[in-house]
């Protein structure tokens, strides 16, 4: 039989403790031993007609309509940036790259719509213009406010970004393709298809990765929070395991080895199983001290070590927790 000893310690915010476990290697009885300490942190293409005055001036004359094949022109020397841009955005992989790319995007499309709605189009499709400049400038300011979300971590993965965008898009591809059809016109810019916002999880407990788990130690995730999260436990530059506990949930990890430990996690919403990230409301965060397991033999017992984490806020511990950068964080 074995006993644990728990004496508690004072600390603020997030928690972190360890349970002293004796266990027998005799059949002798144990006698209590170790005991518990707690720790916790603070969680312009050419090619058009000379034009004759000026659109809007006072003396009432309008610039002179594009041919049709000069007014393909203008489209096809701005298509293939737009299509990158908004195709790279779909493919950006880390939180730094989204922010990278979404501002491209916003950059690429807002200065398409300002210059072609410069132009006159042919009469034929003057109004298919106009919705397809409409609907750049559209994209080009909801990719304005999407900076702003992936900046405060609203917003994390492409695909979070591009279900946002959602109507927007579908509203920019449609007009797209009704000006394509009017007449051939080189319009066709968005090439991705934009999700629906989804709430996905796993099962409490889910192991995302995980090596070898043969110690005696355990560790024990309370996480009461109000989003769920992903802890990452590494020793040296190995991951040890990865394991998803659900908001207001716990878990215990069984089976740890000797050695020294850092851990991080993830709040979020949204698991993206693909990419091993949330899509939303995500952050990025580590305890600033090393957990440390150890096994002790002597003649008559066997000493372990047990910790437990909280992931929100608790009076009772003294290790800090400090942001990770999203780049940096073990995924």
């Amino acid at each position: 039989m074995w006993q644990v000893a728990t004496p508690r310690l004072i600390s603020s915010v997030l928690a972190l403790a360890t349970l002293t476990t004796l266990g027998a290697c005799s059949s002798g009885a144990l006698s209590p031993a170790g005991g518990e300490s707690t720790v916790s942190g603070v969680a312009g293409g050419g090619g058009a007609v000379p034009q004759t005055g000026s659109e809007g001036t006072g003396g009432g004359q309008t610039s002179a309509a594009l041919t049709p094949e000069a007014y393909k022109g203008e489209l096809e020397s701005r298509r293939e940036a737009m299509t990158d841009a908004i195709t790279g955005l779909a493919g950006a992989r880390g939180v730094k790259a989204l922010d990278q790319r979404v501002g491209r995007a916003e950059e690429e499309l807002s200065g398409a719509a300002d210059a072609l709605a410069a132009l006159t189009p042919p009469e034929a499709v003057r109004t298919q213009h106009e919705t397809y400049v409409t609907s750049l400038r559209d994209v080009a300011t909801e990719l304005g406010a999407t900076t702003d979300k992936v900046g405060a971590r609203d917003l994390c993965t492409s695909s979070a970004v591009l279900a946002d965008l959602g109507d927007k898009l579908n509203a920019l591809d449609q007009a797209g393709k009704e000006l394509q059809s009017a007449g051939d016109y080189p319009a066709d810019v968005v090439s991705v298809k934009a999700g629906e916002r989804q709430s996905r999880r796993l099962r409490n407990g889910s192991f995302i990765r995980k090596s070898t788990l043969n110690g005696r130690s355990s560790l024990e995730i309370d996480n009461g929070s109000s989003l769920d999260a992903v802890i990452t436990v590494v020793k040296g530059k190995s991951k040890v395991f990865s394991v998803y506990v659900r908001k207001k949930a716990k878990f215990k990890v069984r089976g740890v080895r000797d050695g020294s430990y850092k851990i991080y996690f993830t709040h979020g919403a949204d698991w993206d199983g693909k990419n091993k990230a949330f899509t939303r409301d995500c952050s990025f965060e580590r305890f600033e001290k090393n957990v440390k397991f150890k096994t002790t033999f002597t003649a008559t017992q066997i000493l372990w070590h047990d910790w437990r984490i909280t992931l929100h806020s608790i009076a009772g511990g003294n290790v800090r927790t400090s942001p990770v950068d999203p780049d940096d964080f073990p995924g």
